[in-house]
Parts: C-alpha cells; sequence; structure tokens
C-alpha cells in the first residue's frame, strides 16, 4: 500500500491538536479508580478538581493544558507499506509546525543555548521522531505525544551495579518518586527502563511512561517487577499534585531490554496525569483516529 505524504501531514497535524484536547479513555478510567479509592479528604478534593478540569476543557473545546509540550511522534510502518521514509519525516515535521500555526498554539520548543522560539514547535531534532516495523502488511500508524516539560524535568538515569540485583532498581524508583513529588503534576505513570545500554534505557522508560494504562510488560519478569511497584508507590503519601493521600500514580510500567554482563541500568521518566496521546492509523480503507 502507498502512503502519500500529504496524508500524513495532514494526520500529523490533526494528531496535535487532538492529542492536546482529548484525554485517552483509559487515563479517564484511572482518575476514576483513583477517586473511588482515595481516602485523604484534600486528595479527594484534588481529584475532582483534575476530573472537573478534563470535562470542561473537553466540552469548550480548549486545551488539557497550557504546555503543549515537546511533540514526539511514534511511527509503526507494516512490512507492505511503500513510503519515502525522507518524505515521511519531512511531512511530519510539516504537520506540526501546521498545528502550531493554524490552530494555532503555543510553541514550547526553544534552541537549548540561545533559547529562541521559532513558534513552529519545531527546531533541531524536534519533532522527535521514532520509527518501528511490524508485520503486518498493510498499516502504518502515527501516534502522537505532547510530552510536557512538568514530568519530563523529572528524569534519571543510575548506571546500578549488578550485584546488588533488583533491590537496587527498585529503591531508585521509590528515591525518584520522593525526589519528584508533586512537581510531576500526580498521579502520574512512572515509566522504568531496565537494561540495554544508557541511552536505549532512558528511552524504553520513556516507552514505559506513555505507554496506555491497563497495558502489561511483554517481559513476564518486567510485569512482575510493575505490579510489585505500582503497589508501593501508592503507599508513600505523595499523593494528587502532591498534596497527600494515596493517589501518587496510576501505575507503575516497565520496558526492558538485554544488559551488558557488567551493568544494570535503571531509567525513570515520568507522565503527569494529563497523559496525552492521539494515534492515526492508514490502512487500504482509509485513515481512523484514536489513541
Amino acid at each position: 500500500m502507498k502512503v502519500d505524504p500529504k496524508q500524513i501531514e495532514e494526520a500529523c497535524k490533526e494528531l496535535y491538536i487532538r492529542a492536546l484536547k482529548m484525554l485517552p479513555p483509559d487515563i479517564k478510567e484511572g482518575f476514576r479508580q483513583l477517586d473511588s479509592r482515595e481516602s485523604d479528604a484534600t486528595g479527594k478534593a484534588i481529584l475532582g478538581t483534575m476530573i472537573r478540569n478534563i470535562t470542561v476543557a473537553e466540552d469548550t473545546n480548549n486545551l488539557l493544558c497550557q504546555d503543549t509540550g515537546i511533540p514526539i511522534y511514534n511511527v509503526t510502518i507494516g512490512s507492505n507499506i511503500d513510503v519515502d521514509g525522507y518524505a515521511l519525516k519531512q511531512a511530519i515535521v510539516k504537520g506540526c509546525e501546521r498545528a502550531t500555526k493554524e490552530h494555532p498554539l503555543r510553541s514550547s520548543v526553544v534552541h537549548p543555548t540561545t533559547r529562541k522560539n521559532e513558534h513552529t514547535s519545531c527546531g533541531r531534532q524536534v519533532p522527535v521522531i521514532n520509527i518501528d516495523f511490524v508485520p503486518e502488511s498493510d498499516m502504518l500508524a502515527i501516534e502522537m505525544i505532547p510530552k510536557g516539560s512538568g514530568s519530563e524535568n523529572n528524569s534519571w538515569l543510575k548506571m546500578a551495579i549488578p550485584a546488588e540485583g533488583i533491590d537496587a532498581i527498585k529503591t531508585f524508583v521509590i528515591d525518584c518518586v520522593l525526589e519528584a513529588g508533586g512537581k510531576s503534576c500526580p498521579p502520574v505513570i512512572v515509566g522504568v527502563g531496565v537494561g540495554g545500554t544508557a541511552d536505549l534505557c532512558v528511552h524504553l522508560s520513556k516507552v514505559a511512561a506513555t505507554r496506555p494504562l491497563g497495558s502489561h510488560c511483554a517481559d513476564p519478569e518486567g510485569a512482575k517487577l510493575e505490579e510489585e511497584l505500582s503497589k508501593v508507590v501508592n503507599q508513600l503519601g505523595v499523593g494528587a499534585q502532591g498534596l497527600g493521600g494515596d493517589s501518587t500514580a496510576f501505575a507503575v510500567h516497565v520496558e526492558t531490554a538485554a544488559t551488558h554482563i557488567t551493568m544494570n541500568p535503571v531509567a525513570v521518566n515520568m507522565q503527569c496525569h494529563s497523559a496525552r496521546r492521539a494515534r492515526a492509523t492508514f490502512t487500504p480503507k482509509g485513515v481512523g483516529y484514536g489513541y
């Protein structure tokens, strides 16, 4: 199946706007579950305000949060898709620029040293574009994630000592959640990467942090670690917006990779309560939108 870059451009524009305005159903359900279990009066009130904010934003066609984030596009290409790779990249950038200018959106992207803002949500190496391939023959999917700085500023990497084993991983994750406190706008999704190289480990933590709620690590050992840490994190008392209570995190998500015999890297990346994302899927039947 041949995919027209113009279709990709239009979809990438639409995805950015959709992601900023409509919260995925799994995150809304996550709020409902936390609210039903919250025992702290202040925590209950804060969660109620957050839930009300979601409703007002969607009912009035407004942004869920003023932070339009660093734009991330995750592209999955089926084995029978015909697309020019460079044209694909340029279409994503153009779609991102158009969303920012035509909506218009606040551009949160600046040069790292001059701090100059081009007001396009684009710059050197931005938007971030990740590409993967799958065996499905006639499918191309693009997921858009606007990653806000409140959560992204709370990112950590530790090259743990292998002899310390899994206890080092658990301790590091808990310490990171406590250090983040209310700065990541909890309740959060705590993304944990384990293994790989330093850069792969950090990438895995981002993948974990932006996965849908209810999904699980494909590695049974990673899934076991997810379950254990998810229980512990909500016993820390950080709570919604760091003001105390039971609702520190929707979940802890883990992604793993094989690593070197003398290494045990672990990374943590947070996703804030406004865990925004949108997806476009291209098939022979056309373009479909979802989460």
